[in-house]
C-alpha cells in the first residue's frame, strides 16, 4: 500500500494517522478531483469514485477538497469517504465579500506556484495578494511569470523579474516559457518535490503550464484574448496530477476574486520590510500615516521603501481586518474605536483650518 500511493506524498506519517481508520477496514486515498458532491480518489486499488455526503458538507471549511487524504470504504455502490485526515496545509480565500466563510482550494499543498502571464502589464497589488494567501496557507510561494517569449528583450525580461522580486521577499521568481520550455528545468525540480498547486488568473498559462509539466496535453488549453489577455475557464475543477519527475500538481480554475481570509501572518511576509521598519515606529499601534515618529513614513519619505508598496500593505491589512471583525467582537471593537478616534482626528484638523472666528 505505501508504494502504491507514494507518488502521491503517502509517508509513514500520514500512515500513522491512519491507522484508527484502517483498523475499521476503510481504505487511504487521495483525492484527486471533486466534482457535485462526490469525488474521484486514487487509492492502493486504483481510481475510485466516492460519495462525500457524510464528510460535514454545511461547513464550506470541513469539505472535502483536492489534494486531502481520505478515508474510503473498501467496496459498495456507492462508496461514501467517511474522513478527510488533518491538513498539513490549506490554501483559503474568502468565499465573498459580503460573507465571512472561506474556501479552501488546495490541501496538504507544499509549494504554491502564483502564475502571471507577461502578456499584460504587471499587477503587482494582485501578486502580493496572491503571496499573502500562500504564506498563510503554510505552502511556500513561488511567482511563475509565463509567456516570457513574448518579452524577447533580455534587458526587459530581467526588469519585469527584479520588480516582482522586489514585491516578493524570499519568494523565487522564475520566467518561463512553455512554449519554448525556457526556465521549466527550477521548476519541474521543485514541483518533482511534493504537492504543488498552480494558482493564477483566467489567461495566465496555467493549463498550458501543467501540460508542460506534465510532459502530456492532459489539460484543455485556449488562446487568450488580445485585446485583455484574458482567457475562458479552460480548468472548471480542481484536478491533481501526478508528475513524471515524481511529486504531483494541482491545477486550478482562473481566479477572478482572490479575498483574504484571516491571513494577517501572510501579509505581514509578504511586506516583511515594512513589518520590521514598523519596529522602531514611536507608537506600537502606529498606522503608518499621519503619527509622529513614524519609521515607515520617514522610509518613503526617503526613498527607501516605495509608496505603493506602503499603500498595498495598509489595504490588504484593512481588508483583512474587515474580514475577521465579521466573526471577531474584540476586533470590531478596535475598528470602531479607530474610526471614532480618526473622526474626531478630522473634525479638529476643520475646525483648526476654519479658525476661532467660525
Amino acid at each position: 500500500m505505501f508504494s502504491a500511493l507514494a507518488p502521491y506524498g503517502w509517508d509513514e506519517a500520514w500512515a500513522d494517522a491512519f491507522a484508527p481508520y484502517a483498523a475499521d477496514g476503510l481504505l487511504p486515498g487521495r483525492v484527486v478531483r471533486v466534482d457535485r458532491g462526490q469525488c474521484d480518489i486514487v487509492t492502493a486499488d486504483g481510481t475510485v469514485r466516492a460519495d462525500t455526503e457524510f464528510v460535514v458538507p454545511r461547513d464550506p471549511m470541513k469539505v472535502v477538497c483536492t489534494g486531502d487524504w481520505v478515508a474510503v470504504d473498501p467496496d459498495g455502490d456507492p462508496r461514501y469517504v467517511r474522513a478527510y485526515l488533518p491538513r498539513r496545509t490549506a490554501f483559503v480565500r474568502s468565499t465573498s465579500s459580503k460573507r465571512s466563510e472561506g474556501q479552501i482550494l488546495a490541501a496538504n499543498v507544499d509549494h504554491a506556484v502564483v502564475a502571471v502571464s507577461l502578456a499584460l502589464e504587471l499587477d503587482l497589488g494582485r501578486v502580493e495578494r496572491f503571496l499573502a494567501l500562500a504564506w498563510e496557507s503554510g505552502a511556500q510561494p513561488v511567482v511563475a511569470l509565463t509567456k516570457a517569449d513574448l518579452v524577447p528583450d533580455p534587458v526587459t525580461l530581467a526588469h519585469l523579474v527584479q520588480d516582482v522580486e522586489t514585491s516578493a521577499p524570499g519568494v523565487p521568481v522564475l520566467a518561463v516559457s512553455a512554449l519554448h520550455g525556457d526556465g521549466l528545468d527550477t521548476l519541474v525540480a521543485l514541483a518533482g518535490s511534493g504537492t504543488s498547486v498552480l494558482l493564477g488568473q483566467s489567461g495566465a498559462g496555467k493549463s498550458t503550464l501543467a501540460n508542460a509539466l506534465v510532459g502530456a496535453d492532459v489539460m484543455d488549453v485556449r488562446a487568450a484574448r488580445d485585446v485583455d489577455g484574458k482567457g475562458r475557464h479552460t480548468t472548471t475543477t480542481r484536478n491533481l496530477l501526478a508528475l513524471p519527475s515524481g511529486g504531483v500538481l494541482i491545477d486550478t480554475p482562473g481566479l477572478r476574486g482572490v479575498g483574504l481570509f484571516d491571513a494577517e501572518t501572510g501579509v505581514g511576509q509578504v511586506f516583511s520590510e515594512i513589518e520590521e521598519l514598523a519596529g522602531g515606529c514611536r507608537f506600537h499601534d502606529c498606522a503608518h500615516e499621519t503619527e509622529p515618529g513614524c519609521a515607515v513614513r520617514f522610509a518613503v519619505e526617503n526613498g527607501e521603501l516605495p509608496e505603493r508598496r506602503l499603500e498595498s500593505y495598509r489595504k490588504l491589512m484593512r481588508e483583512n481586518q474587515w474580514i475577521v471583525a465579521k466573526t471577531d467582537a474584540r476586533v470590531r471593537a478596535e475598528l470602531r474605536r479607530d474610526w471614532k478616534r480618526k473622526g474626531a482626528e478630522g473634525r479638529a484638523a476643520m475646525r483648526a483650518k476654519r479658525g476661532p472666528w467660525t
